[in-house]
């Protein structure tokens, strides 16, 4: 699985863990709905500052976005 793929599977992973939609989690990241849709499918690259925005929304550490998950 290539870096964009893994990044986006686990942005959507934790994301819905936390019972959010994209919309509202796009609102606490200042982000686009659609960046985020295209993030999650592997579809868009990512800047480190936006990396950062991410993972501040979510509470986690922003390796952890980045770590494949061995299932």
């Amino acid at each position: 699985m290539n870096i964009l793929e893994v990044f986006g599977k686990n942005l959507r992973k934790y994301r819905t863990n936390l019972g959010l939609s994209q919309e509202k989690f796009a609102e606490m990241c200042d982000l686009h709905r659609t960046y985020i849709s295209d993030i999650e499918r592997g579809q868009r690259s990512i800047s480190l500052g936006n990396v950062q925005k991410i993972a501040d929304a979510l509470k986690i550490e922003p390796h952890k976005l980045l770590i494949e998950d061995s299932k």
